[in-house]
């Protein structure tokens, strides 16, 4: 990663495109439990894409601090959104309309890929904002506690502590029993469940510590 990032900053398209394909993803996480809404996560990861290749000559860092300067580019972006969108009303459209709207992806493979990744971040959405986003930091982007609380203006100790409660947090919930649906069959693994968002040697709730 950090050979990547210092091969696009010496112009590498090949490597700015590789930079991209591994931190776009987690960025997108990011901001989709910052800001809610995953086209305003699309959009929101667009402009800050835009900021970090017109300021790419000015980073100095291996890869796990691209990363972090990504997050924090793509972290100030949501805030201004969020600000903005206070200030500004919105529409409401019926329900009629949107049930008229075509689906961009209807294949069932897809949609069942993507739930388990869309349950994990629905339940980091729920933990307290800064638990959701020491979790995110930490777990979904892999930023060591130091480099976290750059993104966040914190401490390294008040993120690994906000880490460490949103992970009890989440594994409570994921214990929680499943609310069972009128009419519907609810069926429920007996093995552990998984977030879905981290990679295999991930950080566990050991290392938060």
């Amino acid at each position: 990663m950090g050979q990547a990032v210092a091969a696009a900053q010496a112009g590498d398209e090949e490597a700015f495109r590789q930079v991209f394909r591994t931190v776009q993803p987690l960025l997108l996480r990011y901001l989709r439990v910052l800001v809610g809404d995953p086209s305003d996560a699309e959009d929101i990861a667009s402009e800050a894409w835009l900021q970090i290749a017109r300021d790419l000559h000015t980073f100095h860092g291996d890869g796990d601090g691209f990363r972090g300067w990504a997050a924090t580019v793509a972290r100030h972006r949501a805030l201004d959104h969020l600000r903005a969108k206070r200030r500004r009303p919105t529409a409401e459209l019926p329900e009629e309309y949107l049930t008229e709207l075509a689906a961009e992806d209807d294949t069932e493979g897809t949609v069942v890929a993507a739930d388990g990744t869309r349950r994990a971040l629905e339940l980091i959405a729920a933990l307290p904002k800064d638990q959701a986003e020491a979790v995110l930091l930490r777990v979904v982007l892999q930023l060591d506690a130091e480099s976290a609380a750059q993104v966040l203006g914190k401490r390294a100790g008040s993120v690994r502590m906000a880490a460490h409660r949103g992970l009890r947090r989440l594994a409570k919930l994921l214990e929680a029993p499943v609310p069972a649906v009128p009419g519907q069959r609810v069926e429920r693994s007996t093995k552990n469940p998984s977030l879905g968002v981290t990679k295999p040697g991930a950080s566990t709730l050991k290392d938060m510590r």
